[in-house]
C-alpha cells in the first residue's frame, strides 16, 4: 500500500463538450513531491483536465480534489486561494512585452501578497533570477531574451509566489535540443530546491524520460498506461504508445 501523502485525487471524471466525450472515467493520484508527466495526442483531454484541477471549468461527474478541496464545491474566494498555490508555466511563457523582466515578476507579487517592502520585493525577484541562472536579465525586456530565456524567467515568475504544485505546459516546444536539456535540468532542480509536486503536459518523450518520475498517457478519454517510463515504453503493446514511442526515439 502506497503510504505517500497524495496532493491531487481524480476519481470517475468525465467531460463532455455537446456530443463531444473528453474525459471518459479520468483516475490519478498525484503525490507529494512527484514529477508526473502527462501524455497524449492534441485534443485527448490534458488541457481540460488541467483546466479542472484549476477551476477553469467544471466536470459533468466525478470528483478532483486539490490539495484536500473538491475544486468544483469552492466558491470564489476559496477557488483564488487554491489557486495561488497552483503555479502555472505557459507553454509561450505568458511574459507582458511591455514590461521588463523585473516588472513581469512583480506583478503577480505585489498583486497577491500585501505589505511586501520594495526591498523585499527585489529579493525575492533576485533570488528566483538567480535560481534560474539568469540574474543579468533583470532590466531586459522579453523581446531581447532568447526562447529558453523567456521559458526561465516565466518558470521563474510562476515561483514568486511558492506555489505547492507546479503545472508545465509544453515546457520544451518550440526549443533546440540542448536547450530542451536544460529546461529538463530547471524541472528537476525546482523540484528538488523548493519541494514542489508537478504535472508536466508534454508531447517530447525525451523531456518526460528526464523529468517524470511516472508516465500518464492519456488515450480515449482514460488514462491507458501508467508507470515509470521503462514500465510504460519502449515495451507498450498498444500500437498507439508504441508509436508514440517510435515517433519521438527511432523514425526521428
Amino acid at each position: 500500500m502506497d503510504t505517500r501523502e497524495k496532493v491531487v485525487i481524480v476519481r470517475d471524471l468525465y467531460k463532455s463538450f455537446g456530443d463531444l466525450d473528453v474525459l471518459e472515467g479520468v483516475d490519478l493520484d498525484l503525490f507529494r513531491e512527484e514529477n508526473l508527466v502527462v501524455l497524449g495526442r492534441s485534443g485527448t483531454g490534458k488541457s481540460v483536465l488541467i483546466k479542472i484541477m484549476v477551476g477553469l471549468l467544471k466536470q459533468d461527474s466525478g470528483s478532483m480534489h486539490v490539495l484536500g478541496k473538491e475544486v468544483s464545491t469552492l466558491n470564489t474566494k476559496d477557488l483564488n486561494a487554491l489557486r495561488l498555490k497552483i503555479g502555472f508555466s505557459f507553454q509561450n511563457s505568458a511574459l507582458y512585452d511591455s514590461m521588463t523582466v523585473r516588472e513581469n515578476m512583480e506583478f503577480p507579487l505585489v498583486r497577491n501578497v500585501k505589505n511586501l517592502t520594495k526591498k523585499e520585493v527585489t529579493m525575492r525577484i533576485e533570488e528566483l533570477l538567480d535560481a534560474v541562472g539568469l540574474p543579468q536579465t533583470i532590466n531586459q525586456m522579453p523581446s531581447e531574451l532568447s526562447g529558453g530565456q523567456k521559458k526561465r524567467i516565466g518558470v521563474a515568475r510562476t515561483l514568486i509566489l511558492n506555489p505547492e504544485i507546479m503545472l508545465y505546459d509544453e515546457p520544451t516546444a518550440g526549443l533546440d535540443p540542448i536547450t530542451c536539456v536544460d529546461i529538463n535540468n530547471l524541472i528537476n532542480e525546482v523540484r528538488e530546491r523548493y519541494k514542489t509536486t508537478s504535472i508536466v503536459i508534454t508531447h517530447d518523450l525525451a523531456c518526460a524520460k528526464q523529468t517524470g518520475d511516472r508516465m500518464a498517457v492519456l488515450l480515449d478519454g482514460k488514462f491507458k498506461a501508467m508507470g515509470t517510463f521503462e514500465e510504460v515504453f519502449p515495451r507498450a503493446v498498444d500500437e498507439r504508445i508504441k508509436s508514440f514511442y517510435d515517433y519521438n526515439f527511432i523514425n526521428s
